[in-house]
């Protein structure tokens, strides 16, 4: 018998139906390729501002507490303090890493300031300008087990010995026979959070990124750590209590904000956070014409625009601090 092959036609039309298919593979394809990429971009961007939020919040929340030391604040009568770092972020009286007992102004643990400089807080090199900063000391929530049966305290660490009317900063291991037997002991720490530009290789090419910096002491120096990448920009707004009735009748931005209210233990109640994250590599298919981001509501909302391939979001939180107001940590 004769055996027939493909006319030229059928040969025609099954290269023709083939070539759909195939075409509608590629296309789902590369629709998944570009939605999977993008996917991952957000939920960067995503991980990014929770993991940047949360590690300030553990901070600023502490603001207030000092262990059983109940006084409102540090003097010469009740405190023994320790002198500053020679590299020491600070600016005003009585804004140091330890209070100086030698100024009439009460020791501020919490202050914050727009970048406008090349260097700020005699500490921080670079900021991002047009970013905040912010500057935080405060007691870790861990009490310290400094006992004839065990010391966790350790060399070149800065330690808070707390009595009901005596405070002592110490630096090093405490000798348990020197407390009382109503001396509690937590680690004290003195962070300042603020944003500047980092290089990083990528396959092989530098690029830059914006990055969340933290300036921490540490023994007797102060050191710089990278936080997170892709913070682009910072802004707080302060709830404050002019009435002392424990409730925020008041918000303030940085600008708004005085000497006094920085270091009044009482006033300021919350702090709300506003950070815009980046991505950290351009995406060709994104384009933007005068995007706008705003952080805050405020008459002093920061309004930025950008015209490049980068994705952007705002995040914000209010934190509160707990132990200030009639919360304030004392007897």
């Amino acid at each position: 018998m004769g055996q027939k092959g493909f006319t030229l036609i059928e040969m025609m039309i099954s290269l023709f139906i083939g070539g759909l298919i195939l075409g509608g593979v590629m296309f789902t394809y590369i629709g998944m390729k570009v939605t999977t990429k993008d996917t991952m971009t957000i939920g960067e961007i995503q991980e990014s501002a929770r993991l940047a939020i949360n590690i300030m919040q553990r901070d600023i929340e502490q603001i207030g507490f000092w262990g059983t030391y109940y006084d409102d604040s540090f003097t010469a009568i009740n405190t023994t303090t320790l002198a500053n770092p020679g590299t020491d972020c600070f600016e005003g009286l009585n804004n140091g890493s330890f209070p100086d007992l030698a100024t009439a102004s009460n020791f501020r643990t919490i202050y914050a300031k727009v970048a406008d400089e090349s260097r700020e807080l005699n500490c921080v090199n670079n900021p991002v300008k047009s970013t905040d900063i912010i500057q935080l000391k405060f007691l870790q929530g861990h009490k310290l087990e400094v006992s004839a049966a065990g010391n966790e305290t350790q060399a070149d660490e800065n330690y808070f010995i707390a009595e009901q009317e005596k405070a002592v900063f110490k630096r090093g291991v405490v000798d348990a026979a020197s407390l009382n037997v109503n001396a509690t002991v937590w680690p004290y720490s003195h962070h300042v959070y603020y944003i500047s530009e980092q290089t990083y290789q990528i396959n092989n090419k530098n690029i830059t990124v914006p990055a969340l910096m933290r300036k921490r002491l540490i023994g007797a120096n102060i050191t710089t750590e990278t936080i997170m990448e892709g913070v682009e920009n910072m802004r707080f707004v302060f709830g404050l209590d002019t009435n002392s009735d424990n409730r925020v009748d008041s918000y303030k931005s940085i600008n708004d904000i005085d000497h006094t209210d920085w270091e009044n233990r009482k006033s300021i109640l919350t702090v709300q956070v506003f950070l815009l994250i980046r991505s950290l590599q351009a995406d060709p298919g994104v384009k933007l014409k005068n995007q706008t981001y705003t952080l805050g509501e405020d008459d002093d909302k920061r309004e930025l625009t950008f015209d490049d391939n980068f994705r952007r979001t705002v995040f914000t939180t209010t934190i509160r601090l707990n132990n200030v107001g009639s919360n304030l940590w004392r007897i």
